[in-house]
């Protein structure tokens, strides 16, 4: 099975010369020229990772797609793609996994999208068999992005019936009371 990448630049160029080095490589690549539609790619299909530009219609764009990464059911690893490099915990908080700086040589730039994809599986196959691990690493995202001044992705609220009640399910945004 191939590995699925989303690549999200506003750079046509750099998202095609991107494109066609990471296919010759044996990856599934698709691709997304803006932030909405990268948003909009990660909600429709899975990826194994997704590698996005910092700054594309706006300065927070790449955030906006690493939070939607984030909250993808399905968890693909985050790369930041940027030429203007930021501090390792600034693009840590942001919710990436790993910072790559353009441009950058080619076979670099495939260690360190394998080297990113086996530590982040490994990381996978630890959470599926530690719960308490991944809802701490959820409650770690949620607090990113309030801390970074967005809406926390939203968490399922179960109830449970009273008697022959129905169970109520409902999503409910953190920080906010029902």
């Amino acid at each position: 099975m191939k590995r699925r990448i989303l690549l999200v630049d506003d750079e046509v160029a750099v998202l095609l010369t991107l494109k066609a080095v990471l296919e010759i490589s044996g990856f599934d690549v698709d691709t997304a020229a803006s932030a909405r539609e990268g948003k909009s790619k990660l909600k429709t299909y899975e990826y194994h990772m997704v590698i996005t530009d910092m700054r594309m219609e706006n300065d927070e764009a790449g955030i906006e797609v690493i939070g939607a990464a984030r909250a993808a059911s399905y968890h693909p690893a985050v790369a930041l793609l940027t030429a203007y490099p930021v501090a390792d915990e600034d693009w840590e908080t942001m919710g990436a996994d790993k910072m790559l700086v353009k441009p950058m040589q080619t076979r670099l730039l495939l260690q360190q999208i394998e080297t990113l994809l086996a530590s982040h599986e490994a990381k996978l196959s630890i959470w599926s068999t530690s719960a308490p691990t991944v809802a701490g690493r959820i409650g770690e995202v949620r607090a990113a992005a309030k801390t970074a001044g967005r809406k926390a992705p939203a968490k399922r609220v179960v109830r449970k019936p009273a008697g022959k009640k129905a169970v109520r399910v409902g999503v409910k945004r953190a920080g906010k009371k029902r």
